[in-house]
């Protein structure tokens, strides 16, 4: 896929990421608030049963629902992240999480992670809509240059989803951290704004309705989008 440099010369750096809401056609992104979404986003992802979906998180186990709250309220006091719950537009229901890391806005340079998907994300177009709107807000909105994904790099459903999302594979950081008391290498990926007119084109089209049958089969995979539409550019 094509990749344009911006001119830089003028770039003045880009607003941190803040509490937003990103409403899409099945999900919205809205700003964690504790009282309202705890419980039930303990409950989406597992209840009890939470700490083996977040195995991979580097925190260690969470023993119940207000722990896990005084985590995402730390993170976001101490460490600025941006925790957003996802929200089935059809039943309500919190179905998931993610949050913006480590921004960078000098550099226009911000990560997504603990992400979090509960059982109802799962072979839906939840997940991916919701990540098309936490790209496209940090692309389109703030005017980000770079978006990262990181994960444990034993975490391979992760990196397959980072790769279906359209982000590059860069590497592995060796020895990056140590979690729960063990090694951990991180593999890195990024989507760059060069790109993102591509990927969110791709993302667009996957999303629309008629690319579902009656029973909500997909009938074109993402990633043969996206090749189809770099093809169709070169």
């Amino acid at each position: 896929m094509g990749k344009r440099m911006r001119d830089l010369s003028d770039f003045k750096g880009c607003p941190a990421p803040g509490p937003v809401v990103l409403k899409g056609r099945y999900v919205t992104a809205e700003p964690f608030d504790r009282e309202q979404h705890l419980a039930r986003l303990w409950a989406a992802l597992g209840g009890e049963g939470v700490n083996a979906l977040l195995k991979y998180f580097p925190q260690s186990a969470f023993p119940d629902a207000d722990a896990f709250g005084d985590w995402l309220v730390g993170a976001g006091q101490k460490l600025n992240w941006v925790t957003l719950v996802f929200v089935e537009n059809a039943s309500g229901d919190v179905v998931g999480m993610a949050s913006y890391m480590r921004p960078d806005p000098a550099n226009g340079v911000v990560e997504v992670g603990s992400v979090a998907h509960g059982a109802k994300m799962k072979r839906s177009p939840l997940a991916t809509e919701a990540h098309y709107l936490m790209a496209k807000h940090v692309f389109e909105d703030l005017g980000y240059r770079r978006y990262e994904w990181k994960c444990h790099n034993e975490n391979e459903p992760s990196k397959i989803t980072a790769k279906r999302y359209g982000f590059t594979f860069e590497g592995v950081f060796r020895q990056h951290m140590i979690s729960k008391g063990q090694n951990r290498d991180t593999a890195w990926f990024s989507m760059i704004d060069g790109e993102w007119p591509l990927i969110g084109r791709a993302f667009e089209i996957w999303l629309a309705p008629e690319n579902f049958a009656a029973d909500g089969a997909q009938k074109r995979k993402l990633e043969d989008i996206r090749a189809e539409l770099a093809d169709a550019s070169a």
